[in-house]
């Protein structure tokens, strides 16, 4: 696709210049798409100023000095609350009047689909049509009641007097009170008569009816600061405020339709996790569950700290509280549970609760307990005898500091080393160079890992305790404690464990400022505890980090919008312009997105940059990895999954992943597979992280960005270029910065094409004697298997020679069974006849299309008669000899007498076997009852594989027979009757794959026989009637394939013994199969070291061959920009779930080599992304 394609199509144009007025004021439909009576507009007008005309009435009531200004209120806001409940009983009756009498409507084809008849200005279909109405009875009740409350409440906040008093200007009055009420009548709107579609939208559905409290909210924030001010007095910041909040209150529709104010939900769930995470010291959590709860405990910790009198017991009750808050709680919790559970429960309950994967046993507890302990007692005795000095250069909190200083010097530099570029620019020169293998990449990381483990210990164990040791000597704490040292000190001395590095580097900028600002007359020593100014330090380093990421992408959007020709629309060079014009608007975006940590949104990912709306820093509304588009590509994700969270255990305790944070995005590339990583929560010693599998089937856009992806990694791993000492990162605009590789178990995959091997005549022409001798191995193996099951079953020496008997009785008896009941024509119905079959047809189409579709199914097909009445001329000894290919095709000839088929029936004649442990290995009788000629029998006889045969039988063992003769093997081998079944069984299976000729296969036949699509015959149609042998010839027919296959790559078989390895090889380490098996599946989850599929091209005509071989490769592994990230969602969700711009080839969607925006789209979680694989909750231990 063009850079010109429509951002959006001509219907969704038509849709958005709709939806968008509506959003805009509040709910009114004033353009419809069609023509409309003028009522329909009118109705709408005056409901939309009903609010205004009941405010005014109080107002004018306030200004007459009638009413004092909370009577106005009150009866504005009463007469409002009456108004918003006839008008949702109106809509009840109009919706029960629509039910009780129907009126019949013909359906016009050719009018829009939101097209509406109206019969009068008051009808059911303009009522309803006008006022939607509410899905819950308790919300009508309850939206009118607030209705009522806001009307009467605006009325006070917009009284002109008390305007005049803000401002003391007539004019300024004016324009607030007009324009206000407009912005007080847009809320009830939505609220009452018709909730408009939001902009921002956070959740898909809105279940509940939250959306239409979304404007009523923010309008009743402004009015609680203006309550605020009537009622505290002198109090001039609040008057300040009030001033400014209610001019910003007329701005309040533009912001709604911009979509910078959030939804109630997102709202809420943002503040939790803002407050939790910089004013508690926590972290984000994966579910909007355990962040209430953890929001809820960690809020009681800060309050209980202020009614605990003794400086002592708030220094240990901080210490232990941050540091038990910052485990993993619910894993912990897990393990308890599963341990209560497993020492009540019986043997069975314990057996199925070993297997699950508990992460915190008695080594982890005794750790945690241990590391308490320390933090306790070095705590308490540092406040106790070492915390009365105020800080200067000389006291011991400042030779603290300068540890702590030294520490973050030595950990940067350590985590810095270990990623394969500094800074993001320069490549590494520690860093291993030329990396292909796991061997030699592990030998050359030696160093490295050494490294690594260093700053684990240093991360985990030293800096904790410096930082407490820093604290504890902090002398806020010798005083009596405030509501801010309670707040500043129970989020610094959690942060110390949750998020340790973070902290470190807050701690040494609050000791360097502290040591170059000595004025004690400051603001910032005089005003600020040490705890307060940590606080506002970690909000400030928070927020300059994302304004820094939002500026590269911001950047990196306007540059290639130039430079990348396949993104340089007409329109490109003017919006340039404009952002160059307007640089400072943009900077000032940029600065209020990153100061609410809301996403800077690239409208459609165009250089158009909007403000999005405050959401929790995981962008979805759902639970984590509920959710995910499972194809047949999914397996190879979840087999990866559990090796590559173990590889990310190392690599994120070691840091050479970087800075990891929750929000922190990460992409993995393995050959053809995309691992899309997001971290969402941290604490002390684990991380909690979701990992996307991207689609395999790549269109043209994905293959592009996949493209690039390589490029950027196999320029930092692989080039040669990069032997240099000092080289650039080439690609340092990109969205994706190359970090480390990790070595991972999972399945490299090669593909070849089977040209010279699958069409050589040589090849082909060995490839039936080759399956006779595999299919001669697997019928005595499985009769073999099936024989030692039995003497498991019967072990007794008694039962043991009461069998044999009970065996051969059940033996002449189904050998009591015709020998071509196969080979019969007999008819078994007459429904399969109609008038349109054509009698020259031997077989009508429509039969063999069932009998194909039954094959399928597993249900066993029926034989037919060709044509009602027909008989066959030939004598019976002919027939006998006659192939039942011959018998198909044979002349028709009409009208002469009927044959008596029953008359001619055989029975098998008694298999005598000369071994009494023949048996053992004999082939189920049923097995034996192919329609095959004595001649050709005969003719199998002499091919028959009579040296690989004893071969085969002198591999047995019978270790399961209690007694057994020395010469069993030996009988066994002179038994002829045994050797005439397996040749009867052998020739049974060649007959249903290969027919009974000689003639060399073709390719095509091969591939059939191969994927079990035969064509249709007598021999397949019998085959497939005893499944379990149809399924041991299809197995044993693609291990032929395969030593075929090796065969010519490897050279030829040249024993016996190395033809069994072969065997022995794929019956334990290979599956043999097609890609579209369930077993194909199955054999990846359980790890199968080898894979092995035949496909075919029928566009090129190449057959081609697929291996998958499960080994320990390198997976490359590079750093996202976590801001790129959280805009490209927040356009998604805007232009998917407001615009409606589903388009599969839409702008936003196409491939960007920069900003990787097509992977970025499907990483998102479904509906509005899809990827194919999602994985819940990981719990990686750090430690």
């Amino acid at each position: 696709m063009g850079p010109d394609v429509p951002l959006l199509n001509d219907y969704k144009q038509e849709f958005f210049l709709k939806r968008f007025p509506q959003t805009v004021l509040g709910g009114p439909r004033f353009k419809l798409g069609y023509c409309a009576p003028p009522y329909i507009y009118v109705n709408q007008i005056i409901l939309f100023l009903i609010p205004w005309v009941l405010g005014g009435v109080g107002t004018l009531l306030y200004q007459l000095d009638i009413m004092k200004d909370y009577y106005t209120a009150a009866l504005s806001g009463g007469l409002m609350f009456v108004t918003a409940l006839i008008l949702q009983m109106t809509n009840l009756y109009a919706k029960q009047k629509t039910v009780t009498v129907e009126r019949m409507q013909i359906q016009n084809t050719l009018t829009d689909e939101d097209e509406f008849e109206f019969s009068s200005c008051v009808g059911s279909e303009t009522v309803k049509f006008i006022i939607p109405g509410k899905k819950y009875i308790i919300n009508t009740v309850f939206h009118s009641l607030l209705a009522g409350v806001l009307c009467g409440l605006g009325t006070w906040y917009l009284l002109p007097n008390r305007l005049t008093l803000l401002y003391s200007n007539i004019g300024g009055t004016v324009v607030i009170f007009v324009f206000g009420w407009v912005t007080i009548c847009i809320g009830e709107y939505s609220l009452i008569i018709n909730t408009a579609t939001e902009t921002a939208t956070f959740q898909a559905l809105d279940t509940y009816e939250i959306t239409a409290l979304m404007r009523p909210f923010y309008i009743f924030v402004f009015i609680a600061v203006d309550l605020a001010h009537r009622f505290a007095v002198n109090t001039p910041v609040l008057e300040q405020m009030n001033q400014i909040l209610h001019i910003v209150f007329l701005f309040l529709p533009f912001l709604w339709a911009l979509g910078i104010l959030p939804p109630l939900d997102a709202l809420f769930l943002w503040g939790m996790e803002q407050l939790l995470e910089f004013g508690l010291g926590g972290s984000p959590l994966s579910s909007n569950a355990k962040l209430l709860v953890m929001f809820l405990i960690s809020a009681g910790t800060a309050i209980a700290s202020y009614f605990i009198p003794s400086t002592l017991g708030v220094i240990l009750f901080m210490t232990g509280c941050g540091f038990i808050l910052s485990l993993n709680l619910s894993e912990i919790g897990f393990a308890f549970k599963n341990t209560m559970i497993s020492n009540l429960a019986s043997s069975k309950s314990k057996n199925i609760h070993r297997g699950l994967r508990i992460q915190f046993g008695w080594r982890e507890f005794i750790f945690y307990l241990t590391v308490l302990t320390f933090a306790l007692i070095e705590a308490s005795l540092l406040h106790q005898f070492a915390g009365f000095s105020s800080f200067s250069k000389a006291s011991p909190q400042a030779v603290a500091s300068y540890i702590l200083m030294i520490l973050l010097i030595i950990m940067w530099i350590l985590r810095e080393i270990q990623r394969v570029y500094l800074f993001g620019i320069f490549r590494n020169p520690f860093y291993p160079k030329d990396i292909r293998t796991v061997t030699v990449f592990m030998e050359k990381q030696r160093r490295l890992m050494k490294v690594g483990v260093v700053r684990r210990i240093l991360l985990t164990l030293v800096s904790p305790f410096a930082m407490i040791a820093f604290l504890s000597l902090d002398h806020s704490l010798q005083n009596l404690h405030s509501v801010s040292v309670c707040i500043g000190f129970t989020r610094i001395f959690r942060m110390v464990w949750q998020n340790t590095e973070n902290a470190l580097l807050d701690i040494v900028v609050v000791s360097v400022t502290q040591m170059l600002v000595f004025n004690v007359d400051l603001w910032w020593n005089k005003s600020l505890d040490t705890g307060i100014k940590l606080l506002l330090v970690g909000i400030l380093r928070d927020r300059l980090l994302q304004f820094v990421s939002k500026l590269q992408f911001a950047i990196a959007i306007l540059l290639t919008s130039w430079t990348q020709k396949k993104q340089r629309r007409k329109s490109t060079a003017t919006l340039i312009t404009l952002n160059t014009v307007f640089l400072p608007i943009l900077l000032a975006f940029i600065a209020i997105s990153a100061l609410l940590s809301s996403p800077l949104l690239p409208l459609f990912t165009l250089p158009v940059f909007l403000i999005g709306f405050p959401r929790p820093i995981r962008s979805w509304p759902g639970p984590v990895g509920t959710t995910a588009c499972v194809c047949s590509d999914t397996v190879y994700y979840q087999q990866m999954v559990p090796s590559l969270a173990v590889a990310l255990q190392s690599a994120l305790a070691a840091g050479s992943l970087g800075l990891s944070l929750p929000g922190s995005h990460y992409l993995c590339r393995f050959q053809d597979r995309l691992m899309w990583i997001l971290v969402l929560e941290k604490g002390f010693t684990y991380c909690g992280v979701n990992i996307k599998g991207l689609e395999l089937q790549e269109t043209s856009c994905h293959a592009a960005e996949a493209h690039r992806v390589d490029e950027i990694f196999e320029m930092a791993f692989e080039h040669q270029e990069n032997t240099k000492i000092v080289s650039l990162n080439h690609h340092f605009g990109n969205i994706l910065t190359p970090c480390t590789v990790l070595p991972v178990r999972l399945y490299s995959d090669a593909r070849s094409v089977l040209s010279g091997i699958i069409d050589s005549h040589e090849n082909l022409k060995h490839l039936k004697d080759d399956f006779i001798k595999v299919l001669v191995w697997m019928l005595v193996q499985y009769c073999y298997k099936k024989s030692r099951k039995w003497e498991n079953l019967d072990s007794a020496d008694k039962n043991k020679k009461e069998s044999f008997p009970e065996i051969q009785h059940s033996s002449a008896i189904e050998r009591s069974r015709p020998l071509r009941d196969g080979d019969s024509f007999s008819v078994d119905t007459i429904e399969d006849w109609t008038d349109d079959s054509d009698i020259f047809d031997l077989e009508s189409s429509g039969r063999v299309k069932d009998r194909k579709e039954s094959r399928q199914l597993g249900i066993i097909p029926k034989t037919h008669l060709s044509i009602p009445g027909s008989v066959e001329t030939q004598n019976q000894d002919f027939l006998q000899e006659m192939s039942p290919e011959d018998k198909l095709y044979r002349a028709v000839v009409l009208g002469l007498p009927a044959v008596d088929k029953g008359k001619q029936r055989e029975v098998l004649p008694l298999v005598e076997f000369s071994c009494s442990y023949s048996e053992l290995l004999s082939i189920p009788a049923e097995w034996r009852t192919a329609p095959i000629p004595i001649s050709k029998i005969n003719e199998m006889r002499q091919r028959f594989p009579e040296e690989w045969y004893h071969f085969i039988l002198s591999q047995l063992d019978f270790f399961h027979l209690k007694e057994k003769p020395y010469s069993l093997l030996e009988d066994l081998m002179k038994d002829k009757a045994l050797k005439d079944l397996y040749i009867h069984g052998v020739l049974s299976c060649c007959f249903g794959l290969f027919g009974l000729d000689n003639t060399v296969p073709a390719p095509s036949h091969v591939f059939r026989a191969y994927t079990g699509g035969i064509p249709w015959s007598i021999g397949l149609d019998w085959l497939s009637s005893k499944p379990e042998l149809f399924q041991l010839a299809l197995k044993a027919f693609r291990y032929t394939f395969k030593l075929m296959v090796d065969k010519a790559s490897l050279g030829p078989v040249e024993s016996f013994k190395e033809l069994v390895n072969y065997l022995e090889e794929y019956e334990n380490d290979w599956y043999i199969g097609l890609m579209s098996d369930h077993e194909w599946q199955q054999a990846i989850l359980q790890e199968k070291p080898y894979l092995f599929s035949l496909g075919h091209d029928p566009n090129m005509g190449i057959y081609t061959g697929r291996v998958l071989t499960l080994q320990e490769l390198l997976v490359q592994v590079g750093k996202l920009n976590d801001e790129a990230v959280r805009g490209q969602w927040a356009n998604l969700s805007w232009e998917l779930l407001y615009a409606t711009n589903d388009d599969e080839e839409r702008y936003s969607i196409q491939a960007h080599p920069v900003l990787l925006r097509n992977l970025t789209v499907q990483a998102a979680d479904p509906p509005l992304g899809y990827p194919v694989y999602s994985s819940e909750l990981l719990h990686v231990p750090l430690f």
